[in-house]
């Protein structure tokens, strides 16, 4: 193996020797990919195409072994350094040009205590190996709700999805974990070990360490559930959208409805010649008995002349991976987003103009209803802060080709801009693209308290590849 150039942390380049790799390599059961080598690409491969950095050498961490090793070579080297758990992070925060990545995707053990109702997660899991495990024995972790995203990520961030209103965000769930800090040490946070770490890991991002697995509580949950999709033609959209929003103030915890702005995708389900045009989706799931469910529904079903409803008892596993084939790997991907306490009129206006601005088939606006179990618990009890949301709304661009980046980025700032004085002023973590002033925007009054704890346990600011929180001094 060659001399390999590093990215140091301070930003300058540090050549690290032949005979130092291997040495590294020596401690690891897990696989090295220096940048050029076979298995390189794949080794750094993001979800989002528009992140395209370089890292000068990707280790795939077997266990936390190899976590342990890699943060020890990184901290005695002084090396700029990356975590990929699903690769899924918009900003494409697992890569940086020169650094060390740490690739936590092979990571994948899941394991279940039923009687104990808990799952204990390896950090490379994505949301199908969970659900896959978890759904053997009838019980659910409330998780997101694309499939191949990534459980650290997804968990760290806070992670909403379709069992939240019942049970809460993926962090309010989580009991403990293993991590690895930022001198090399293995530690335990929750459950006997430090609590303001495993406090912080509840939404505070990868600021604090790397966790190796995680513990969740489990709930009862299917196997099979009512779920499905209801599409209404875009010329209706203006009343059904206002029906939606007067139908959901009223819903019990155990249904969630999102609603979806967008251009027909060609589904089979839908005549021909709706596919490519504008309509107005509605996602919906109970979390509770089918019977239940379709009494609960009836009323949203009833409303309008929809072009399709397709709600139906389904497999909650096949439901969760639903909207992967909208959501795959390969293209350029730029997103924004709000909080909002309520949907006003004006509110739902501009959403409808900007629906008819689409910059490719593949964008679309979407509000995830939230409120329920989430909102129960104080602002402070976790480090995500956001408990006064009932909606949150992901502006998402998609398209293909890199000369369509300015036009597509543009519309969603644009929509973005329009729709802030209608917000809390609060922003989901997971959801931001860039912009360095949105962090603050995102850990809202729990930014001092997270600032105190980044101090305690990386006052070097060791890891900064992320959604960065500065040490308080």
């Amino acid at each position: 193996m060659n001399d390999i150039t590093f990215t140091s942390i301070n930003g300058s380049k540090k050549v690290i020797s032949s005979s130092a790799i291997d040495a590294f390599k020596a401690q690891l059961a897990g696989s090295v990919y220096p940048a050029g080598e076979p298995g390189y690409q794949e080794a750094r491969s993001l979800w989002n195409a528009m992140i395209d950095k370089q890292p000068a050498m990707v280790v795939n961490c077997s266990g936390t072994a190899d976590v342990v090793a890699c943060v020890k070579f990184a901290r005695e080297n002084n090396l700029l350094t990356c975590v990929k758990g699903g690769g899924h992070n918009i900003a494409g925060l697992a890569s940086a040009d020169g650094a060390l990545m740490i690739n936590l995707s092979p990571m994948k053990s899941v394991s279940v205590n039923a009687s104990g109702r808990t799952a204990k997660v390896g950090a490379g899991c994505t949301l199908r190996n969970v659900d896959h495990e978890t759904q053997a024995y009838g019980m659910a972790v409330p998780l997101g709700i694309n499939s191949t995203t990534g459980i650290a990520g997804l968990t760290l961030g806070g992670g909403f999805g379709w069992l939240s209103r019942s049970y809460g965000l993926t962090a309010d769930n989580l009991l403990s974990a293993e991590v690895v800090t930022a001198d090399g040490k293995i530690t335990q946070a929750g459950e006997g070990g430090e609590a303001d770490l495993l406090w912080a890991l509840q939404g505070g991002g990868g600021n604090f360490g790397i966790v190796t697995s995680f513990t969740f509580r489990l709930h009862p949950v299917g196997p099979q559930v009512l779920a499905g999709l209801i599409i209404h033609p875009f010329k209706d959209a203006p009343k059904v959208f206002r029906y939606y929003n007067s139908f959901v103030s009223n819903a019990d915890d155990k249904l969630t409805c999102w609603c979806v702005l967008r251009k027909a995708p060609p589904l089979p389900f839908l005549p021909q010649d709706v596919h490519g045009k504008e309509v107005f989706v509605i996602a919906a799931i109970y979390a509770g008995g089918i019977k239940e469910g379709e009494k609960a529904l009836e009323p949203l079903r009833k409303f309008g002349q929809p072009i399709a409803d397709v709600i139906g008892t389904v497999p909650f596993e096949g439901w969760q991976q639903s909207l992967d084939p909208l959501l795959t790997p390969g293209f350029r991907n730029y997103w924004k987003s709000h909080n909002f306490v309520t949907l006003s009129d004006e509110l739902m206006d501009t959403l409808l103009d900007y629906t008819t601005k689409l910059p490719s088939p593949h964008s679309e606006i979407f509000l995830g209803q939230l409120g329920g179990q989430i909102n129960r618990l104080s602002p402070d009890a976790t480090a995500y802060p956001h408990r006064d949301a009932n909606f949150v709304m992901n502006i998402h661009a998609r398209w293909q080709d890199k000369p369509e980046d300015d036009r597509c980025a543009e519309w969603a700032r644009k929509l973005f801009d329009a729709t802030a004085k209608y917000s809390t002023g609060g922003v989901y973590v997971n959801f931001i693209s860039e912009g360095e002033q949105l962090v603050s925007s995102a850990f809202g009054k729990n930014m001092e308290k997270l600032s105190r704890l980044k101090a305690k346990y990386d006052p070097d600011n060791f890891f900064r590849t992320n959604q960065n929180i500065k040490p308080k001094a």
